[in-house]
């Protein structure tokens, strides 16, 4: 089976740097995969990409070395098990709040033994060799999103569950959850002892740790601080920043300070 770049680079201790793709389109996810980053994950939960959509930007990602994952709307096997049959590498779920939904998410993305992940991988054999069904468990990533309350009550718990490969932390959800303002690069005081408890959390318990950022510096940051998985913003958010900034120059302005959003 093909190796998971992601994982041995993880388990070197290296860092990663992720890009995200929001938008329907083979093409700028294969644009995207061109750019240098290690990873390329599509969004099907709050990107406006289906399915269909979803499989033509693996493939195009795989015109090149970079990893691919996708975020799935939801813990529901049916997308779950269709995303990773597709040639995910890598899942990332969100709204995992316990111990129980983490269990979920591992058996969803697990062959038996370990899960009740439905046998079926028909592009995952092509992408990952004929000995995928051999070695899916071992080298897909399956991870689970913090970003509730709730989920920071059972942080433990949740990150101790055999098989959960690694947490992501959702700072807009997250940071709505404390009462705080949602957005990337967090700096009020409940959303950042909230990210490093979580980041404590996740070495103590020996699995990776990603999180989305609005920007290098603060990226660099969260590198600092421990976390193996950054992404940066989205190409939607690129595309529109970059073109607001030529078109302000066009017209001799002043670039306007840019919204700190999310996704």
């Amino acid at each position: 089976m093909r190796a998971n770049a992601l994982r041995a680079a993880w388990n070197a201790g290296n860092h990663t740097i992720n890009a995200w793709c929001s938008i329907p389109s083979s093409f700028s996810a294969e644009v995207m995969a061109h750019q240098g980053f290690d990873s390329v994950t599509v969004d099907m939960q709050h990107g406006v990409i289906d399915y269909q959509a979803m499989v033509g930007m693996l493939q195009a990602i795989s015109t090149t070395a970079t990893t691919p994952m996708v975020r799935v709307p939801w813990r529901e096997p049916g997308i779950i098990m269709k995303s990773l049959d597709a040639g995910a590498y890598g899942i990332i779920c969100p709204m995992v709040n316990n111990r129980e939904q983490a269990q979920e998410l591992v058996a969803y993305a697990s062959y038996p033994p370990r899960g009740t992940r439905s046998f079926g991988p028909i592009r995952a054999l092509i992408y990952g060799g004929a000995d995928y069904p051999q070695h899916a468990n071992d080298e897909v990533l399956t991870i689970a999103m913090i970003e509730t309350a709730e989920a920071m009550d059972n942080l433990d718990a949740i990150m101790s569950v055999e098989g959960l490969d690694g947490i992501y932390v959702g700072p807009a959800d997250l940071s709505n959850a404390l009462g705080c303002t949602p957005k990337f690069d967090q700096e009020e005081k409940p959303v950042v002892d909230a990210i490093n408890e979580i980041i404590a959390c996740a070495k103590r318990n020996n699995i990776f740790a990603g999180i989305h950022c609005g920007s290098t510096a603060y990226a660099k940051q969260m590198h600092t601080l421990g976390f193996n998985f950054i992404t940066l913003l989205s190409e939607a958010r690129m595309m529109a920043a970059q073109a607001k900034k030529m078109a302000d120059e066009m017209r001799d302005q002043t670039p306007a300070a840019q919204a700190s959003g999310t996704y």
